[in-house]
């Protein structure tokens, strides 16, 4: 009887080593896993509901679980449940999605995951009407959803762009029957401007004179740029001071390359602009021009980004809401 009970309690406790090895070797597994997220990946991690909030608790409290009502984090404790904790302080009862844009979700946290991944990862941009298909949702709640995504992606506290920067308008909008091609009546224009090597800043603006122009480059630019390369539209002249020095391409005269001297940065970002439009979105309403810029700047600067879907999704964890009344407002 002794020597059975020696080898019961042997096989439980090697029992025990194996499931802990087994669950350390998942959660390495999964932390590994969040870089160079792909399609495969994130249906085999995400694919029901309690995997999603384990791994928001995960990214939107790295070094703790921390109360949303009053930011402590020493008397929280766990709940019964998926990712429910209890504040000990205020008393307040609170879960992963507490105070978020997910939380008055009534759509699944798998179908968030994968419209920010389907987002992330097309070059051109993913339209509503194709996620309604993929997700199995209604086109209001597609439209919906990708304005919330776009929100999160805006970054309100983007550094100054350094160094050699190329600057380049565009005009969005399509044609005017019975109006000459240069016509520009009915159209917005976006304003770019890139670090050679880095990072691009959009932005729609309302009239493209000097004054507009300038300021939008004063304010996406630091003092220590040692040269801006435009085309040859003459409102950019004077935007060179004692620091800057100002060079042009004369587009009009096929000359796209002098040198080092070109806006070919630019005009790529431009590319992918127009080809989103044309080939994903179809037609984009000027009223939110700005937030399909925002999304196609949050896509190219984070274009080496490994942890791209890790880092967009704490973008929205802390967003703040977008409701659906400041969504269709008038303009």
């Amino acid at each position: 009887m002794e020597e059975f009970l020696h080898r019961f309690r042997v096989s439980q406790f090697v029992r025990f080593l194996f499931l802990l090895w087994h669950n350390l070797m998942k959660t390495t597994a999964v932390k590994n896993d969040e870089s160079n997220m792909n399609l495969v990946k994130l249906v085999d991690l995400y694919h029901e509901e309690g995997a999603c909030r384990l791994h928001l608790a995960e990214v939107r409290w790295p070094d703790g679980v921390k109360c949303t009502r009053c930011g402590s984090g020493d008397r929280v404790k766990q709940l019964p449940g998926i990712a429910k904790w209890h504040c000990g302080y205020c008393r307040y009862k609170f879960t992963a999605t507490s105070g978020t844009i997910f939380n008055d979700t009534h759509l699944p946290l798998w179908k968030w995951f994968m419209a920010l991944y389907l987002m992330l990862e097309s070059r051109k941009g993913v339209s509503a009407n194709q996620l309604k298909r993929t997700l199995g949702i209604s086109y209001k709640t597609a439209w919906y959803l990708c304005h919330r995504i776009r929100n999160a992606m805006q970054d309100g506290n983007a550094a100054l762009l350094k160094g050699i920067v190329e600057v380049d308008e565009t005009y969005v909008g399509g044609k005017t029957r019975g109006m000459g091609r240069g016509y520009r009546g009915n159209k917005a224009i976006a304003m770019g401007v890139i670090q050679r090597g880095g990072e691009v800043r959009l932005q729609a603006v309302k009239r493209g004179d000097r004054e507009t122009l300038h300021k939008f480059i004063h304010s996406k630019t630091a003092d220590e740029c040692p040269a801006i390369y435009t085309d040859e539209n003459p409102t950019y002249n004077g935007i060179a001071d004692a620091n800057t020095v100002h060079e042009t391409v004369n587009h009009s005269a096929e000359e796209w390359v002098r040198g080092d001297i070109h806006t070919n940065s630019v005009e790529s970002v431009w590319s992918l602009l127009k080809r989103s439009i044309i080939g994903a979105y179809h037609k984009v309403s000027m009223k939110h021009l700005d937030a399909y810029l925002g999304e196609l700047e949050h896509r190219f600067n984070n274009r080496n980004n490994e942890f791209l879907f890790r880092d967009t999704l704490l973008k929205l964890v802390n967003a703040e809401k977008l409701t659906f009344c400041e969504l269709t407002k008038a303009a």
